[in-house]
């Protein structure tokens, strides 16, 4: 393989909290050397930045594949596709497909899928209950040796606190996490936006924003209880990330993360029954994208990660109410995350540690940082460069993007994994 020299390039690696001008020389597949200036090593490749950021490849712990079982959705090929586009080389598969990845083969099964992209590292969730259903314990030991990196029931909650209990409790004797959907099913059940005048106006079915709430302070205590280690995924209100925020004063092992709509999006970009902008959880009211937007700053919410769900045509061209929720994320993820940068809300190096080395951590992947010796795979940016989201027009299959029509700013012009380029621009 040739060596690959990085040239006026923006270092950034908020694993190390680095961020300075230099050069990344890569060897093998493996970083050799970073440094302000590093001479041209005989036969390597230069790439030249032009001042473009450099930074560790992203690592996304949600998402939604297709396949197995949804291939007219998505298939690992055209994810792989998707990612690479949004600078994404290691990505958390969730395991709600059909089959269901309750078995250690299917475990094993989507690594070996990811390594034959040659692009994108896949991390497989395995199912907490058997089928997703909520019943049923899934093995979770033989299924954490397979190489399961958490154990969730998907879109889907674990609804029963006595379940819940029994999973936390057996999980933390692997070390393992378990990622909650924070949304309590009776309360949840058949709605279709928050609760308030906007759905009352629009006559849709609706759902409690305290629904999130009252399952995040059960199972907060139920990880109290049990010693075990709970992970809220998505998080999108105020009033959950308040108790998130206390639990973690308290030294309890909870973390969480969020996803682009929950910051950059409110309840009206439904708009006039907006398909594309239905979402589970359902998009909330201004106050609490604030609040999250906020959560990001403080350090309360540990990762973003895209919630990539794709939906085809005939699952959106449906009345809102009867139309599946979901959002396609994986091409938009970096660019949505940099709008709290272009806002103030973030600093640079914080919103790439949301995205590369804290998730990577809860994962427990080495991916995530440009440390000399580990994988090349890399993600080569320009913040400040202006495009606008179309649905069709993105890459992959699934084109339900609940930000068709946004501008925003920041491309991915270039993605390496283990040294070898499966993205440019």
């Amino acid at each position: 393989m040739t060596d690959l020299l990085f040239r006026n390039v923006r270092l950034i690696d908020p694993a190390a909290g680095l961020d300075q001008p230099g050069e990344l020389l890569v060897r093998d597949g493996k970083i050799a050397d970073l440094g302000p200036s590093l001479g041209q090593p005989d036969g390597a490749t230069l790439i030249e930045g032009d001042g473009a950021v450099l930074c560790p490849g992203l690592v996304d712990m949600r998402a939604e594949l297709g396949e197995p079982g949804g291939e007219y959705r998505e298939t690992i090929t055209s994810a792989a596709e998707a990612a690479a586009a949004g600078g994404i080389t290691t990505l958390a598969a969730l395991p709600d497909t059909r089959p269901t990845i309750d078995d250690p083969a299917l475990v094993r099964l989507l690594r070996t899928r990811g390594e034959e992209t040659g692009s994108l590292t896949i991390l497989p969730y395995a199912a907490a209950t058997r089928g997703c259903r909520g019943e049923e314990m899934a093995e979770i030991g033989l299924l954490h040796e397979a190489g399961a990196v958490a154990f969730t029931d998907g879109a889907r909650a674990i609804g029963s606190a006595r379940m819940m209990r029994l999973i936390l409790s057996y999980a933390s004797g692997f070390g393992a996490r378990v990622v909650q959907h924070p949304e309590e099913p009776s309360l949840a059940e058949g709605g279709a936006a928050t609760q308030g005048e906007l759905a009352t106006r629009l006559g849709l079915p609706a759902i409690p924003a305290a629904a999130e709430a009252i399952l995040v302070a059960r199972d907060i205590r139920l990880a109290q209880m049990t010693g075990g280690t709970v992970h809220f995924a998505h998080v999108s209100t105020a009033e959950a990330l308040e108790l998130i925020r206390r639990a973690k004063a308290d030294g309890l092992a909870v973390t969480c993360d969020t996803a682009p709509p929950y910051f950059d999006l409110n309840e009206t970009a439904i708009g006039n029954f907006r398909t594309y902008a239905k979402l589970s959880p359902p998009l909330r009211r201004e106050a609490d994208r604030l609040a999250v937007a906020a959560a990001l700053a403080d350090g309360t919410i540990d990762a973003i990660a895209s919630d990539h769900q794709p939906r085809d045509a005939d699952d959106k061209r449906l009345p809102f109410a009867q139309a599946a929720a979901g959002g396609a994320g994986l091409a938009t993820l970096l660019a949505v995350t940099l709008v709290q940068v272009h806002g103030g809300t973030l600093p640079l190096i914080q919103a790439l540690g949301l995205l590369t080395v804290r998730p990577a951590r809860l994962l427990g992947s080495a991916a995530g940082t440009l440390g000399k010796g580990v994988a090349a795979d890399l993600c080569l940016f320009q913040p400040d460069r202006a495009w606008q989201v179309e649905a069709g027009a993105l890459p992959g299959k699934a084109q339900n993007t609940p930000f068709d029509g946004r501008a925003l700013e920041g491309r991915v012009v270039g993605t390496w994994k283990a040294g070898r380029r499966v993205f440019g621009a």
